[in-house]
């Protein structure tokens, strides 16, 4: 777990400064928490329930899980529907046009990366 930033550190008063310089900054910074970008990238592939997602990614707590999907459908990258009929009531996730967009974005930045830095491979 993060430990907060004192408000009078010299850390905090750099992270203001970078945010207010550039925007890009706070972007990366949202976007780049842990689990996000897979979370919405298996979104995008069909792996779209709380359950399967779980599956996908063992090491990830169902309490982080539930965050970023709260995150991801608060900021317009994923929708959340009920489905209709199902007991107990199943929720389905899809990336919307936002969240899609992000991912070409984020596939972009992915093929620079392999690009300019060969040496670094995923792990397994």
């Amino acid at each position: 777990m993060a430990t907060e930033i004192k408000e009078s550190s010299t850390n905090a008063y750099n992270l203001k400064l970078l945010a207010g310089s550039c925007d890009v900054n706070e972007i990366l910074k949202n976007i780049g928490l842990r689990w996000k970008m897979q979370i919405l990238y298996s979104i995008s592939i069909n792996i779209q329930q709380f359950g399967l997602l779980k599956k996908a990614f063992p090491s990830l707590s169902a309490q982080v899980l539930g965050k970023r999907l709260g995150e991801l459908v608060m900021e317009g990258l994923v929708d959340k529907m009920m489905l209709p009929d199902t007991i107990p009531i199943q929720i389905k996730y899809t990336a919307t046009a936002k969240g899609t967009t992000l991912l070409f974005i984020m596939m972009d930045l992915h093929l620079w990366g392999k690009q300019w830095n060969p040496e670094i491979t995923p792990s397994t």
